[in-house]
């Protein structure tokens, strides 16, 4: 009963009270920075994060993306933009360039949010499309540009005691995922990589908080349609970024917590590892292709 009714004011405090009881993200430092900005959630936070008061760096792979979401933050929220144009799969050549880019910028937060996956559908290993190009792109993608953008920003947060820094995962990588093997595995490893360096950084002032979202409707899930269960990136990111300073691992929202707790019951590992699961989520697949 006891862990009950603090998981129950856990989630009081983060996803209602929260709302009333916001941090001053300005706090941090002048300005966010955010990768894989120009659509989804990445947009999302970059403009939640503006309209809140910060100056964003945008960083993603289309310069004519990035300028136009940089438009749109300076006329609808009046803060300053910067931009800088890189390809996260192509692995560590393009970390000096952003380097340079954000030398001498007082950058207090820092969101890991670019990422990629290789399939619309549920798919075996082996039926990767162009998987030995696409592997790397996946490894480069979704893991390598965590600790690389973490690099380059934690020496200056380290040294003005205060940062924060948040990456997002995803539920399927809360636990392994079967027909989503790759994905699952690199976001696993973004969530473990985010818990060791709260430990690590924490005593110093900063922040590093894990975002593991279920569904939200953006390219990546096809723009499903927004439902109770599927957010908008826009919902999303302003009740995740709510949650700072009241959580450092978190679902982002209400809906995504609740189903969070009923898949923890409803499908426990030795169904989600199961063949008969694997092959119920596997048949839909195969008359889609």
């Amino acid at each position: 009963m006891l862990k009950v009714a603090w998981r129950c004011w856990c989630g009081l405090r983060q996803f209602v009270l929260s709302e009333l009881w916001r941090v001053d993200l300005k706090k941090y430092g002048q300005w966010a920075v955010v990768t894989g900005a120009t659509s989804g959630i990445g947009k999302a936070y970059a403009c939640e994060l503006a309209k809140r008061g910060l100056d964003v760096v945008l960083v993603s792979r289309s310069d004519d993306r990035l300028q136009l979401v940089a438009k749109e933050i300076e006329c609808q929220y009046g803060r300053n933009t910067r931009t800088i144009q890189v390809d996260f799969t192509h692995g560590p050549s393009i970390y000096p360039t952003i380097a340079k880019e954000l030398r001498r910028l007082d950058i207090g937060i820092l969101v890991n949010n670019v990422g990629m996956t290789y399939s619309d559908n549920f798919a075996y290993f082996l039926e990767i499309p162009d998987a030995e190009q696409k592997i790397t792109h996946i490894v480069n993608c979704n893991m390598l540009s965590v600790p690389q953008m973490t690099r380059l920003v934690l020496p200056g947060m380290v040294e003005r005691g205060t940062g924060l820094i948040i990456n997002i995962s995803s539920q399927v990588g809360v636990l392994p995922q079967p027909l989503l093997s790759l994905y699952s595995a690199t976001k696993i490893f973004v969530t473990y990589f985010s818990q060791c360096l709260h430990a690590e950084y924490k005593s110093k002032g900063i922040i590093v908080q894990c975002v593991a979202p279920f569904m939200v409707s953006t390219n990546m899930t096809n723009n499903m349609k927004v439902t109770c269960l599927v957010k908008s990136a826009s919902d999303f990111a302003r009740e995740a970024l709510n949650t700072v300073g009241h959580s450092t691992y978190t679902s982002g929202c209400l809906s995504h917590a609740l189903q969070n707790a009923a898949f923890t019951v409803l499908l426990p590992d030795w169904l989600r590892m199961s063949s008969f699961l694997i092959g119920k989520l596997r048949n839909p697949a195969k008359d889609t292709i």
